[in-house]
């Protein structure tokens, strides 16, 4: 039998019932199967589950490899083609197990517009960036290729890509805090010379109002039509709809309170890490409740990255160019981008020189490279680095010092890690692909897909 939307749509409205009842226990389990068979089989339609197969995590260049000649580019592998189109709003209003719930819900029109507007590169100055070619589904909403972006006119960033995924618990928003808003916090890649290179506000709403396509979509979400308000409005709306959650770490951790035996997906090993990371003091920083957990506290902390940053200078020892291609700088690079004083050039405070956001530890093994400047390439090299005491600043946090583990308890401590990685990740990005951008826009808001 071949079922239609409408089925699956109904099985779906079950399921998240059910989950609401049975918050925890076999019949939670139950429901989050059914809604993950409902959204991968068929919530809009079961032909779409070959393209969704195609839209894996992980896809497009990633760095494994990278200092070899052999190293072969997969920049290829994200498709053109659309994807599964997710109903964000309403999956977002029930979040995965794991996470709190959204202090307001969000409504699907604007979840559709902010995700078109998202992967359309008309936003920047020069037509050439979009705000997901920073933010790459396939590679975690970072970017897995370089340690910091490179914007308009191939400038350089200064600090890592972070990840967007459960963006929306977050109160304060990039690496030093400076927004507290998704609205307002949009502007600051618009407007960069170094990412998106628009000169001004009105530039940007000025040449989306010339795309008829989008003065439609807008007046049709917005009493206001198009305004730099909603133009924020929209662009967080997505964002605000990554929750990403349901690990197998959750499944072991909140469906069995008193979690005795491993699961599948999180086995001995895992947890031996897990006891490493609450014995060792991790969870101090990146905290964990018992009914949900975000993995981070939301500070700034003093890791020392900042200062072995600043110790390294402005002239590298040797850039790589190409795979297995290396260059030694005869020349310092531009300071206005290399230096880095972290939430010091936000708050005006001189204990704050180095501090940086503690990020979640949510999907981490999808976001490689780590830390505020995208320095330490693996999990393994974080684990390394703190087992190692941090970056050795006389001012970094008290609670970094150098650890006394074995080589098996820290490769239990990045298994736990990568026990992190959610559930609905792939059907994540699936979802990403399915915006429809440039020629295709017009016929995204005529053919709009259930939600």
């Amino acid at each position: 039998m071949i079922y239609s939307p409408m089925h699956y749509a109904y099985a779906m409205s079950v399921a998240l019932s059910l989950a609401k009842q049975h918050p925890v226990g076999p019949a939670s389990a139950a429901a989050r199967a059914l809604a993950v068979f409902c959204l991968t089989a068929g919530a809009l339609g079961a032909g779409e589950l070959a393209a969704q197969a195609e839209h894996r995590v992980g896809l497009a260049d990633h760095r494994g490899g990278y200092e070899s000649s052999d190293y072969a580019t997969e920049s290829e592998a994200i498709l053109e083609h659309l994807g599964a189109r997710l109903p964000l709003a309403s999956l977002a209003s029930s979040p995965p197990l794991g996470l709190p719930t959204l202090t307001e819900p969000l409504q699907a029109e604007e979840v559709n517009l902010g995700r078109t507007l998202f992967f359309d590169r008309r936003l920047s100055a020069n037509a050439n960036l979009s705000c997901g070619m920073c933010h790459v589904p396939e590679q975690g909403y970072t970017q897995n290729e370089l340690a910091t972006p490179v914007g308009d006119e191939g400038r350089g960033g200064r600090r890592n890509a972070p990840s967007l995924y459960n963006i929306a618990f977050q109160q304060a928003l990039f690496w030093d805090g400076r927004e507290t808003s998704l609205e307002a916090q949009v502007w600051s890649p618009l407007l960069a010379r170094n990412e998106m290179a628009n000169p001004d506000r009105e530039t940007v709403i000025k040449r989306l109002a010339d795309i008829p396509a989008y003065r439609t979509a807008f007046d049709s979400v917005y009493e206001d039509g198009l305004t730099e308000a909603t133009l924020g409005r929209a662009l967080a709306a997505y964002q605000r709809a990554l929750v990403s959650a349901d690990s197998a770490f959750d499944r072991w951790y909140f469906d069995n309170p008193d979690y005795p035996e491993p699961i599948p997906g999180f086995d001995g090993q895992a947890a031996k890490g897990f006891q490493v990371f609450t014995e060792q003091g991790c969870s101090s920083c990146h905290t964990l409740g018992r009914s949900d957990g975000l993995f981070t506290d939301g500070g700034f902390h003093n890791t020392g990255t900042g200062f072995l940053r600043n110790q390294r200078g402005h002239r590298p020892q040797r850039v790589q160019v190409a795979p297995g291609i290396y260059v030694v700088p005869q020349v310092d690079v531009e300071t206005e981008v290399f230096t880095d004083d972290g939430r010091v050039e936000v708050s005006g405070d001189s204990a704050d020189q180095w501090r940086y956001r503690t990020p979640s530890l949510r999907n981490v093994a999808l976001t490689a490279p780590y830390m505020h400047d995208g320095s330490l390439t693996s999990l393994a090299a974080v684990v390394a680095f703190y087992v190692g005491g941090g970056g050795g600043d006389p001012n970094q946090d008290a609670r970094i010092r150098p650890l006394t583990i074995s080589q098996g308890q820290q490769a239990a401590l990045v298994a736990f890690l990568e026990s992190l990685t959610a559930s609905n990740v792939d059907a994540l990005v699936a979802d990403a692909r399915s915006a429809a951008i440039g020629d295709r826009l017009r016929h995204d808001y005529r053919n709009r897909a259930p939600n």
